[in-house]
C-alpha cells in the first residue's frame, strides 16, 4: 500500500528511524512522498533516493559519525571554540555532512530536485534573515534559483544547522542579498502539515509521520538551574509549541512516537551498539503501532 511519510528532526537520535523504515517494508507499506526536518530531511532524502532500511542500517553501522563534524585545528582550545561561536556563528561548518549527503544521494543517481519525482520530497529549513520558515524546493523561486537544479545535499545541510553547533548556511538572492538559512526544527521540527489537503481536496493517501519523542501530551517538563538550561528549554520550546498547536488527536492516530533520551541530539560519538539500540527502538516502536493501526477510508482527490 502506498502511503506518504514525515520524519521529525532529532540529531542523531534520527537512527531510530532507520528501524522505523524496515518495519513500515516489512508491513508492505511504500512511501510515495516524504518530508522532514534536519535528521529527518536527511531520511526523506534517502528514501526517496531508493534507499531501504537494510542499506541505511549497514551505511550508518559502517559511518564514524564523529568525522562527519570538520575540525578547526585550533578547536581543542576553548578560546577558540568561543572565537567561532563569536564570529562564525557555529562550531563546525557542516560541510562534511554535505558531502557525506552527496555522496550517498550520487550513489543513487540523485544530485537536484529535479532527479526526484515532482513533490515527491519537502525539506523543512529556518530563514532567520527573513524570519520565515522555508519549504525546499517550493520555495526556492522566491529566492531566484531553480528548484530542479537545486543540491538535495544542500537542503539537507541547511535543514540541520542546529544553531551553535552547525555554522548558519548562506542563501544568496539573485540580487545577491545574503539570508541565513538554519535547523527546520525552529520553526516546525515535524513538519506534518505539509502533506495536509486544502479544505476542498481530498487526501491522495494515508499520511503516517514519525516523531522523535514521546506523545505532545506527555512531553517532560524542564528543568532551569543556568542559562544553558534556559537555552535548552526555549529552544525545545521553538521547536514543539507550533507542530504540538496543529495536531489534533485525530491526527495523532497517524502518528509513530519514538521516544528517545534527548542528550543524544549531537551524540556523533555514539559507539556501534547504540546505533543499533536506537535503530531496534525504532523498528519496535513502529512495529507495534502498525499493528493495531486503522486506516481510514482514503478518497483519491478529485
Amino acid at each position: 500500500m502506498d502511503i506518504d511519510g514525515v520524519f521529525s528532526g532529532g540529531g542523531v537520535k534520527g537512527i531510530a528511524l532507520v528501524g522505523a523504515l524496515q518495519a513500515v517494508e516489512k508491513k508492505g507499506f511504500t512511501f510515495k512522498r516524504t518530508a522532514g526536518t534536519s535528521a529527518g530531511a536527511l531520511m526523506a532524502s534517502l528514501i526517496m533516493a531508493g534507499y531501504n532500511g537494510s542499506e541505511l542500517e549497514s551505511i550508518l553501522l559502517d559511518t564514524d559519525l564523529s568525522k562527519l563534524l570538520d575540525r578547526n585545528p585550533g578547536f581543542k582550545f576553548p578560546l577558540m571554540r568561543w572565537f567561532m561561536l563569536y564570529w562564525k556563528l557555529g562550531l563546525y561548518s557542516g560541510k562534511d555532512l554535505e558531502m557525506w549527503v552527496c555522496e550517498l544521494l550520487r550513489a543513487k543517481g540523485i544530485e537536484t530536485f529535479g532527479d526526484l519525482p515532482e513533490g515527491s520530497l519537502k525539506i523543512i529549513a529556518s530563514d532567520i534573515t527573513k524570519g520565515r520558515l522555508i519549504v525546499f524546493p517550493d520555495d526556492l523561486p522566491q529566492y531566484g534559483f531553480v528548484p530542479e537544479k537545486f543540491s538535495v545535499a544542500k537542503a539537507v545541510r541547511m535543514s540541520a544547522s542546529l544553531p551553535f553547533f552547525f555554522k548558519p548556511q548562506p542563501l544568496y538572492t539573485i540580487d545577491g542579498k545574503k539570508h541565513y538559512i538554519v535547523d527546520g526544527g525552529i520553526l516546525s521540527n515535524f513538519p506534518l502539515w505539509v502533506f495536509q489537503p486544502s479544505d476542498w481536496h481530498k487526501p491522495l493517501r494515508p499520511v503516517l509521520g514519525f516523531q522523535l519523542s514521546a506523545n505532545f501530551d506527555n512531553v517532560p517538563e524542564h528543568k532551569i538551574i543556568n542559562a544553558i538550561d534556559m537555552y535548552q528549554a526555549l529552544f525545545d520550546t521553538m521547536k514543539q509549541a507550533h507542530d504540538a498547536r496543529y495536531i489534533d488527536n485525530q491526527k495523532a492516530k497517524n502518528i509513530v512516537f519514538i521516544p528517545v533520551n534527548q542528550s543524544l541530539t549531537t551524540e556523533f560519538k555514539l559507539e556501534r551498539q547504540g546505533q543499533k539500540k536506537l535503530i531496534q527502538l525504532g523498528k519496535e516502536r513502529t512495529t507495534h503501532f502498525l499493528d493495531k493501526w486503522r486506516k481510514l477510508p482514503i478518497e483519491k482527490a478529485d
